[in-house]
């Protein structure tokens, strides 16, 4: 009667989204302030004073101008503007044609698979990943290949990369600064994994796209974000203003295919006609407008530093091992139990919120989101101590 698939995606939804709902119903039930909800990445840095005058300004002009259709890739002077935005950063020479709107750098992802995959193909990435990579790539028909991160330092392990990649790759997707982990893939890394690349499609005869998913770009503590396209010419970039710009309800962000891949053009019309296949056309457009004015502008991200610092400290009077993090806002924390679930279980009965490290390929690690407001990490400390106290 159904898609099966489709059914168990929707009676077994994201364990992020399942966890993030079970908190809002225990705050209802015993209070805010006493639940400790570290589960999904929701920013707590307000959107910056130029979003909310561009709406104003915006609500005030001709109705037709703010809410009419746009093209189905969005107001070509947008797209427009946001190319000249990046052509500034990056020393580049893109233009609206390179660019496609979308709604967040979840539809992007999915438009670039859908776009891409053909029969037998392959979709890798470095475990740790978005948990939901590995349901796009597949309800578009591919194969799906988790490579583990080097288990030192969580950057791409260039050689493991080596033996998982064949002929039948179609494309790498990473992400940096990286969800779960929050490692920044440095310069050296990424070049390392460019020439690898390189070889690869030299041997295969095939080009093999590099996707990076930037959704956190802007947060990160002291680090550079390598701009990918200037080190592998086959990338695809799809990005979100959910982070940089605190709009993660508004659901507005874009693919950019560079005149640097192969065939580009005919790759820009795939992702396109993906995006009428799934009904991704037309991003809001509202919103086209306020990132048309606020573009070059950031949200005060500042706060997740502080946050990061915060946490880390209770991590280490309590006695957790975890990963720094270099970027984004999320803390890679090894669970005191090989079974991350009844970790994140035991969690619960002391009002945190962390999210169980398998569905992000990351089996006996746990994540905590401290993009939260900096009460919450400071009253939680008893609680961290008290799960430590579980395993003593």
């Amino acid at each position: 009667m159904v898609n099966q698939d489709m059914l168990g995606y929707g009676v077994a939804p994201s364990p992020i989204r399942k966890l993030f709902a079970y908190g809002a119903a225990r705050k209802a039930e015993i209070g805010a302030d006493k639940v400790f909800d570290f589960s999904i990445g929701n920013p707590s840095a307000p959107a910056p004073a130029s979003v909310t005058e561009a709406i104003r300004d915006l609500a005030q002009q001709d109705p037709v101008y703010v809410h009419a259709y746009s093209q189905s890739a969005g107001h070509p002077d947008v797209r427009q503007t946001i190319a000249e935005s990046l052509n500034r950063r990056w020393g580049t020479t893109y233009t609206y044609e390179n660019l496609y709107l979308t709604y967040g750098a979840s539809a992007s992802i999915s438009m670039v698979f859908k776009g891409l995959i053909e029969d037998g193909d392959t979709i890798a990435t470095v475990a740790p990943y978005f948990t939901e990579y590995r349901v796009w790539a597949t309800t578009h028909g591919a194969g799906f290949v988790e490579v583990p991160a080097r288990a030192t330092d969580f950057q791409i392990d260039v050689d493991a990369m080596d033996r998982m990649l064949d002929e039948h790759t179609k494309a790498v997707i990473i992400n940096s600064p990286n969800n779960p982990v929050g490692t920044v893939y440095t310069r050296e890394n990424l070049e390392a994994f460019a020439a690898l690349l390189e070889r690869k499609q030299e041997t295969y005869g095939h080009p093999i796209f590099l996707i990076s998913d930037e959704p956190y770009r802007e947060i990160s503590y002291g680090k550079e974000v390598p701009w990918v396209p200037a080190l592998y010419a086959n990338t695809i970039v799809c990005y979100s203003y959910s982070k940089a710009l605190s709009l993660p309800g508004e659901r507005i962000g874009w693919v950019l295919v560079p005149d640097t891949c192969a065939e580009w053009r005919t790759v820009f019309n795939a992702v396109s006609g993906a995006g009428r296949a799934l009904g991704y056309i037309c991003a809001p457009v509202l919103f086209q407008r306020v990132i048309q004015t606020c573009v070059d502008d950031s949200a005060d991200v500042s706060q997740y530093r502080v946050n990061r610092d915060l946490l880390t400290g209770i991590m280490d009077r309590c006695g957790f091992e975890y990963i720094a993090p270099d970027g984004a806002f999320y803390l890679w924390v090894k669970a005191l139990e090989p079974d991350a679930q009844k970790f994140s279980d035991q969690a619960k009965k002391h009002e945190l919120l962390i999210v169980p490290g398998d569905g992000f390929g990351g089996k006996g690690w746990v994540r905590l989101s401290y993009c939260v407001d900096q009460g919450v990490i400071e009253r939680s400390e008893p609680a961290f101590a008290a799960l430590a106290a579980d395993y003593a």
